[in-house]
């Protein structure tokens, strides 16, 4: 891996540099984390979730659900309509990390995000550093989303990425599985001192570079 060329670090978001979590949203809003649970795994999932961040509207999805849970109307509309409590800020270390490789001017930053296209200018106001990245891919958008191969193929294409060249990082198993299969090498993201370990035995990143 030492002697491995990097050109591009293609990161993820939510969960690697964002803390985004349901769960900071619905603690206020039901009296138990069980009850919390239950509404996380069986109304708002993530699997419905996810098609809003392939492109279905905000709005729809809502309805959708509204339609089938007629009982938690209320709990349902709060997911986007109080959305930004969901967001528990930035994960420092990420940052830290994210900074020493735009600093060092050695590797084209991107990122590839899961994100619905109605909530993603809410993180572009919150998070200043996103203007860090070279350029950003969201799903919502593209109406694509990981861990599918186009998705990859679409931001390669689009910033002339060589995919023998670049590394991604990601939280969630099956997108790192998805890029390693579109042939990108991945590192499956747990903590920021895992990833900083991670990009230091590739060379990537060094210990000097994350003290300045």
């Amino acid at each position: 891996m030492k002697n491995h060329t990097y050109q591009s670090i293609i990161f993820d978001l939510g969960a690697v540099l964002v803390d985004w979590n349901p769960r900071y949203l619905y603690s206020k809003v039901f009296a138990t984390p069980e009850e919390t649970d239950y509404f996380l795994e069986n109304i708002c999932t993530s699997d419905w979730n996810e098609m809003q961040d392939e492109g279905r509207s905000l709005a729809d999805g809502t309805e959708l659900l509204v339609a089938q849970h007629p009982a938690f109307e209320a709990q349902i509309r709060a997911f986007y309509g109080r959305w930004k409590e969901m967001l528990g800020g930035d994960i420092p270390g990420t940052v830290e990390i994210l900074k020493a490789l735009k600093d060092s001017d050695r590797y084209k930053l991107y990122a590839l995000t899961n994100w619905s296209s109605e909530t993603f200018p809410i993180a572009i106001m919150e998070y200043p550093w996103l203007q860090w990245f070279d350029g950003i891919v969201v799903s919502g958008k593209e109406k694509l989303r990981k861990p599918h191969a186009a998705f990859y193929q679409l931001l390669t294409d689009r910033f002339a990425v060589d995919k023998s060249q670049a590394i991604f990082i990601d939280d969630n198993l099956r997108n790192v599985q998805g890029a390693e299969a579109f042939g990108i090498e991945s590192i499956h993201f747990t903590s920021p001192e895992q990833l900083r370990e991670a990009l230091q035995s590739r060379g990537i990143l060094t210990a000097a570079a994350l003290q300045q």
